[in-house]
């Protein structure tokens, strides 16, 4: 599988989850295709360009997002003075939740690597 072909294929956002934190998200393939949500290792990293290969845009549509305080959300964890008291797991997971209700998505399917997989379990 590859990724998608040009940055056309991506959508794009922030999406503000509260308590000063906002995450980045992005989601390519087909609306009409089976929804897939993917969540990266870490804590601390973030989505990559390799995470797109993880499943076939002609058949998903495929949601990544850098969770709270990794990759392009914000704040992010190396900030001098960062307070991290609210980036619990419960917090992810609700995190995960209003991504998934401000999409419009009844029910995905759930991918995790490293930390992510068990995110992922917690979130089941």
């Amino acid at each position: 599988m590859t990724p998608p072909d040009h940055e056309s294929d991506l959508a794009c956002g922030i999406l503000d989850i509260g308590d000063g934190n906002l995450i980045s998200f992005e989601t390519y393939g087909i609306p009409v295709g089976k929804p897939a949500l993917v969540l990266h290792g870490g804590p601390g990293s973030g989505c990559t360009p390799w995470h797109r290969t993880l499943f076939d845009p002609a058949k998903y549509l495929v949601v990544l997002f850098d969770q709270r305080n990794c990759g392009r959300s914000t704040p992010h964890a190396s900030e001098p003075d960062i307070d991290l008291s609210t980036n619990t797991t419960q917090n992810l997971v609700a995190d995960i939740e209003l991504l998934r209700i401000y999409l419009g998505i009844e029910r995905w399917l759930v991918w995790g690597g490293s930390w992510g997989s068990t995110l992922a379990l917690a979130y089941a």
